[in-house]
């Protein structure tokens, strides 16, 4: 038996003992080092089941009460005899999506837009949430040496932010308004960063979000309170307006109140996952023949170019990292304290049984 955190309604997520899972062909077995609690899980939490189903997923016959997880790294402790990428005592970190291969979408090659998508942690196979985990072998990749399985837990936020800024039309020099600076917003910070912004614009209401925003490369922080966005925005760009939008927000009021500082012919990028369904000023869109499009997850080159652009020292992901705490603090220091005290913090992470304890980090800096 094991220890896991499970998902079994709304407001509802139980430590529970449960079976530990045999490793059979094909699969690989690994303990988990640290687990990252997301915005989706939060979402799972107080509105759920949303991404977690209901009846058995198609994919993987899974359905609530499901052990949650999706943002891990580990190390492996047991492959089947059919699996030659990987062996035990290997570090590595998993990719979530599971998809069905057979839908229109995968055989185009975008699985991650797969009819059936499904996660690791939400759909089915366990999750990171567990003193053990076992699913198919193409879901872990193996970390470089200089690469932390802290760092590592990270890849997977980082990789949805690379995805975006590659499928939208940026290009270096580029002036980037970006509406939102929790994890993903900051993980566009830092890829914007990489590739060559010219400047990168932070609207965020909350002072240590705004803050973060900077230390990873955010020239200009504006709290919407207190300025007119469209109007700062087009002084910083010569009245031209952002080139490209990022909307990690999900926010009606955010949204509307930024379209004006798009450019003529500039694209706004959605990013977000929305809880309710905005009323959106498509004029506004029209009148300037703004390009509105979405961001959805990311394909398996996002995921690995991310572990490489860690590897390389691109991209720094560990001051991202506001807490640590343990699988049995799950709920009360992580669901409730994201919830209750989002201004202290940005990624929360589970440090797992083996994985080398735990420690505040003292909220951003």
């Amino acid at each position: 038996m094991m220890l896991a955190a499970r998902f079994h309604g709304r407001g509802d997520i139980r430590l529970e003992k449960i079976e530990e899972p045999p490793c059979g062909k094909g699969e690989v077995k690994m303990r988990p080092a640290y687990v990252g609690i997301c915005g989706s899980d939060l979402h799972e939490y107080t509105t759920g089941p949303v991404l977690i189903p209901k009846t058995p997923h198609p994919i993987t016959g899974s359905k609530y009460p499901v052990t949650m997880g999706h943002e891990f790294s580990g190390v492996v402790v047991e492959v089947g005899n059919d699996v030659e990428h990987l062996s035990a005592g290997q570090r590595v970190v998993v990719r979530p999506t599971i998809f069905d291969k057979t839908c229109s979408s995968c055989i185009k090659g975008i699985q991650h837009c797969c009819d059936n998508i499904g996660f690791i942690g939400l759909s089915g196979y366990g999750g990171g949430l567990a003193e053990y985990i076992v699913a198919p072998a193409e879901h872990f990749y193996p970390i470089p040496d200089n690469v932390s399985l802290q760092s590592a837990a990270l890849v997977e936020p980082l990789a949805v932010a690379w995805h975006a800024v590659n499928i939208s039309p940026f290009k270096p020099g580029d002036n980037v308004l970006l509406v939102g600076g929790g994890p993903i917003g900051i993980g566009i910070v830092q890829v914007l960063k990489v590739q060559g912004a010219r400047q990168i614009i932070v609207v965020e209401p909350t002072e240590n979000r705004r803050r973060l925003s900077k230390d990873f490369g955010a020239t200009h922080l504006l709290d919407p309170l207190d300025v007119d966005v469209p109007e700062t925005v087009l002084r910083l760009t010569d009245n031209i307006g952002a080139d490209v939008l990022f909307d990690t927000a999900g926010v009606e009021a955010a949204l509307n109140g930024a379209i004006p500082a798009c450019r003529a012919h500039g694209t706004i990028v959605n990013v977000a996952v929305w809880q309710k369904r905005p009323v959106v000023r498509v004029n506004d869109l029209m009148y300037k023949e703004v390009n509105y499009m979405g961001a959805a997850l990311y394909d398996n080159t996002s995921f690995e170019d991310v572990i490489k652009a860690i590897s390389y020292g691109q991209l720094n992901p560990d001051k991202m990292v506001t807490s640590k705490i343990t699988l049995g603090e799950v709920v009360e220091k992580g669901f409730k304290s994201l919830l209750e005290n989002r201004d202290e913090h940005c990624k929360i992470l589970v440090v797992m049984k083996g994985s080398g304890g735990t420690g505040r980090q003292g909220g951003f800096r």
